[in-house]
């Protein structure tokens, strides 16, 4: 009998039922060549005299025609073969590493918090990560659970105010590996992380359920939907009716499942009252998970990673904003950046969830429950 390894089955069409692939433990890593990189620095420059942004309809409604003409070859038959593939080989994330040049004298310094983001001198790459998600192909989109919409493109930064939180403005904590919006049943099909800077050298944490390898017969108590999760930790729960409803953490083929899951709020968050029963379910769930998870990679400016949401959870680890170590001492240096855009594969499927005059724009709240505007 051949076992099949992850890196391997990219280089096969098919395999015998003899053979057994070996859980995928690491994402698939892309060395993007200066060719690839000079023609997609090319094209956000081209987007952004075509278009005043890239979030304007006539764009998006036709992102995937422009990903196939626009992108390298290689980059969307990557990225193409990604969106459809959820076997027992796929890890379900990308990382894509030097896809862009970053000038980080035009960048500036980091803003002190991402509401202080100057989104002019981040146009190209918002054209730049439209396209990968059109490539999949998917529309990028924007959660109103998310800065209130805030744009389909989110500078995720340090903030001095949220250094212990368990969200991307937190810093001096490990931030837990999760599926993002867990507390959404219609949450991102897929994610963009770009990173523009990383002085700091902050691993990132990834953890794919499929290196678990097949859940035939194992870990089926997940399929129950008896777990709480609630909205995260940019949210008070304390008065939040919402925070009593319970799904599951593994949804869709039983083998191969999906996964809607949070560490820091299913599990750690002690204003969360799991049953007895839920609470040991996802203690073990844990202990099995954490051996799983994948810390050796860490970003440089110009790195994306690319995730599909149901299938990866991402993380990272503890740092201090704004410091590097040098011949072994802590020297000042620009605090970490990154962009974070999320996106669909099916606007239809998602209308009953979506904004009256704006089918971009996600309005759950809580497990199916939208917002209502009305209050805010």
């Amino acid at each position: 009998m051949k076992v099949i390894s992850y890196s391997e089955i990219h280089e096969h069409e098919s395999f015998n039922d003899s053979e057994i692939i070996t859980p995928p433990t690491s994402p698939l890593i892309i060395d993007i060549q200066p060719k690839e990189r000079n023609i997609i620095m090319g094209i956000g420059g081209l987007l952004s005299r075509s278009f005043d942004s890239y979030e304007n309809p006539n764009f998006i409604s036709k992102i995937h025609i422009y990903a196939f003409q626009l992108l390298p070859e290689r980059i969307t038959n990557i990225l193409s073969s990604f969106g459809a593939d959820f076997s027992a080989s796929q890890y379900g994330a990308i990382v894509f590493r030097g896809l862009v040049d970053v000038d980080q004298e035009v960048l500036g310094k980091t803003p002190a918090r991402w509401q202080e983001t100057d989104y002019r001198k981040l146009k190209n790459y918002g054209f730049i990560c439209s396209l990968l998600h059109g490539a999949i192909p998917s529309k990028p989109v924007q959660y109103f659970a998310q800065r209130k919409g805030g744009g389909i493109m989110h500078a995720i930064i340090p903030d001095a105010g949220m250094e212990y939180t368990q969200t991307g403005s937190g810093s001096k904590t490990d931030l837990y590996v999760h599926t993002e919006d867990a507390f959404l049943y219609n949450q991102a099909d897929f994610i963009s992380l770009l990173y523009l800077r990383n002085e700091e050298e902050v691993p990132s944490s990834l953890y794919s359920i499929r290196s678990h390898g097949s859940m035939e017969n194992k870990m089926q108590e997940l399929f129950e939907p008896i777990y709480k999760c609630p909205k995260d930790a940019n949210y008070d729960v304390d008065n939040d009716e919402t925070s009593e409803e319970l799904t599951s953490i593994f949804y869709g083929n039983k083998k191969w499942p999906f996964m809607r899951f949070d560490a820091a709020e299913q599990i750690f968050n002690e204003k969360v009252k799991q049953s007895p029963r839920a609470l040991n379910h996802l203690l073990d769930f844990w202990e099995k998970s954490k051996a799983l998870i994948y810390n050796s990679f860490v970003p440089d400016a110009g790195d994306l990673v690319f995730l599909n949401n149901h299938l990866c959870a991402h993380g990272r680890s503890a740092f201090v904003a704004g410091m590097k170590m040098k011949d072994g001492k802590a020297v000042k240096c620009e605090r970490r950046q990154m962009l974070r855009m999320m996106s669909k594969t099916s606007l239809i499927n998602i209308r009953e969830v979506t904004h009256t005059d704006d089918p971009y724009l996600i309005m759950e709240e809580h497990y199916g429950k939208l917002f209502d505007l009305s209050k805010l």
